[in-house]
């Protein structure tokens, strides 16, 4: 159902199983969640892993955003979960993303639940706990993420021993220095800074971003001493999270969800994952390494690693044709064959 990259996969379009099937799976059959999380999370780790090479390190990428699944209409089930957030009414979840060498892939999400509860920045502060030892040993670490992830805390326990992480974060033209200016008023690129609250320096610098026809500034700060122009491209980066929501949510129906209970949702948006992960090795596997096609990516993903699932579909089509065939004088025989 998510394979075949529409951004429709909602049960009643699913060619193999019923509606009512398809519900009873997501939101009553006990099967283990949790189990096919660390599967995949145990096959991502041993494919980054293998891009450990002799010689200068590759850089693990950490990208953190918040992303709006919208919705319409009334979740009662979801217990205030959907609410309006930034004028926009749906789901939101604080993603962590990973990017290293040709890979990239989600790691894990934390549900925003609203004022009164742990911020987009606190959110990720845990999502970054669920990073395994051997991954922040294996290779030096810079968390790229914008204005939301920019607070003092956020800084500061990017700087803890225990995290020893290098940030590249966006803030707000507004924020202050110790000394009272706003980095508004800075023009040197590059410069050491210190922001208000902060007891160490950072490095400031700034990208021009286009945005309803007009140039925008926006500043970003390193944790780790880099030139201006280094700054301006690791900021950049930020934005390769955005070309996966778009992905995420338009190809393998990450918003599409409809379930009745939070298990249910919380099984469909892990299988879409999974299904774009899916995608994604089918891609590398092939060895492109441009002009990605989502939708025969998939398409691949499907009749390489579910051709029993496509056959079922196949068969179905093909029993719907046999109308046609007998007003055409043929008919169509399956025959099984023992191989």
């Amino acid at each position: 159902m998510f394979l075949h990259s529409q951004g429709n996969a909602v049960p009643h379009h699913c060619q193999t199983k019923s509606e009512s099937a398809i519900s009873r799976f997501l939101n009553h059959y006990n099967w283990s969640t949790r189990s096919l999380i660390r599967t995949v999370r145990s096959f991502i780790l041993n494919l980054v892993l293998s891009e450990r090479i002799k010689g200068r390190k590759l850089i693990l990428q950490v990208i953190l955003d918040l992303t709006t699944l919208e919705k319409v209409g009334k979740f009662v089930h979801l217990k205030e979960l959907v609410r309006v957030y930034n004028h926009k009414k749906g789901l939101h979840i604080v993603v962590l993303y990973l990017v290293i060498g040709n890979w990239r892939f989600p790691w894990s999400f934390r549900v925003y639940r609203g004022k009164g509860t742990s911020s987009p920045s606190q959110l990720a502060l845990k999502l970054l706990n669920t990073l395994p030892s051997i991954l922040t040993k294996s290779f030096p670490i810079y968390v790229l993420g914008d204005t939301a992830f920019g607070t003092i805390k956020f800084i500061e326990k990017l700087r803890d021993s225990s995290f020893n992480h290098h940030g590249i974060l966006g803030i707000p033209n507004t924020r202050k220095l110790t000394d009272g200016r706003k980095v508004s008023e800075l023009k040197t690129r590059g410069q050491q800074v210190y922001l208000n609250g902060l007891n160490f320096p950072v490095f400031l610098s700034w990208v021009w971003l286009k945005r309803d026809g007009k140039r925008v500034k926006r500043f970003v700060i390193s944790t780790k001493p880099m030139k201006g122009k280094t700054i301006v491209r690791w900021g950049k980066r930020r934005w390769q999270i955005e070309g996966f929501f778009k992905t995420a949510k338009h190809q393998f129906s990450l918003h599409r969800f409809g379930q009745k209970t939070l298990l249910g949702v919380y099984r469909w948006l892990i299988l879409s994952l999974v299904s774009y992960l899916l995608a994604y090795w089918i891609y590398l596997h092939n060895g492109y390494f441009d002009d990605l096609d989502w939708y025969d990516s998939a398409e691949k993903a499907l009749v390489l690693l579910l051709p029993q699932i496509l056959l079922l579909s196949l068969i179905k089509k093909l029993k719907l044709l046999n109308p046609w065939f007998y007003k055409h004088g043929l008919e169509l025989c399956l025959v099984r064959c023992k191989m």
